[in-house]
C-alpha cells in the first residue's frame, strides 16, 4: 500500500510538520509505504488554464516542472493525503496550486454522478483521499467548509473513498497520532480487502 502526502504548509509552519510526522508514523505502523512532498519547497508553476493537458498532451501538462512527478506519484498511490493549514475553510495556496495542476488526471468530457455533472475518469484506478486540515482553534464553520471541500474534490478526482479531519495548532504528536489512527485504519482495511 502506498500513500502520498501533499504537504501544503507555508514556510515556517512547524505545526504541519508535526502533523505530517504523526501521519507518516501512523501510516508506516499500519504497513504503508509513505512518500511526502513539501510543496512550497519544489518548483511548481501556476496552471495557465491552457487545457492542453486535456487536448494536445492528454494526461500531461506542457509545463515541465514538478507537477508531472506529483501527478504520477498520486496515480501510483492508493491513498493521497491533502495536508494543509485551513484558510477560510479551504486549502493553502501551495496545495491549491498543486491541485490546479492535477486537472490532467481527469478527462475533458463529462458524465453525471448522482445527478451532477463532473469530468469523466481518464484512468481506470484512482487513489482514496484524506484531507487533514490544521486550524489555530476550533471553528465549526471553517471545519464544515473544509470537510465539504474534501468531499467535493474526492468526487472530482474519482476517489473510491474519502475522509477529512481537522487538527488544531499545538496538538501534540501523541494526540495527533491518536486522532489520525482511525482514519489510517479505515484506509488500511479498505486497501487490504
Amino acid at each position: 500500500m502506498r500513500a502520498l502526502v501533499l504537504n501544503g504548509a507555508k514556510s515556517g509552519d512547524d505545526d504541519l510538520r508535526a502533523a505530517e510526522a504523526a501521519l507518516e508514523r501512523e501510516l508506516a505502523a499500519a504497513g504503508w509505504e509513505v512518500g511526502a512532498v513539501l510543496l512550497h519547497r519544489i518548483m511548481l508553476a501556476w496552471c495557465t488554464g491552457c487545457f492542453e493537458c486535456w487536448t494536445k498532451t492528454p494526461g500531461e501538462c506542457k509545463t515541465k516542472d514538478s507537477a508531472g512527478d506529483i501527478a504520477r506519484a498520486m496515480m501510483a498511490s492508493d491513498l493521497t493525503v491533502f495536508l494543509t493549514p485551513v484558510t477560510f475553510g479551504g486549502y493553502s495556496s501551495p496545495l491549491k496550486k498543486a491541485l490546479d495542476r492535477l486537472i490532467c488526471l481527469v478527462s475533458p468530457f463529462f458524465q453525471r454522478i448522482d445527478g451532477e455533472v463532473h469530468h469523466r475518469k481518464r484512468y481506470d484506478r484512482y487513489p482514496s483521499l484524506l484531507g487533514v486540515g490544521v486550524l489555530d482553534e476550533p471553528d465549526g464553520e471553517e471545519e464544515r467548509i473544509f470537510s465539504t471541500l474534501v468531499e467535493r474534490n474526492a468526487i472530482n478526482v474519482h476517489a473510491p473513498d474519502h475522509a477529512s479531519l481537522v487538527l488544531y495548532h499545538g496538538t501534540g504528536r501523541e494526540t495527533a497520532e491518536t486522532l489520525l489512527r482511525p482514519f489510517v485504519e479505515r484506509f488500511t482495511v479498505r486497501e487490504s480487502a
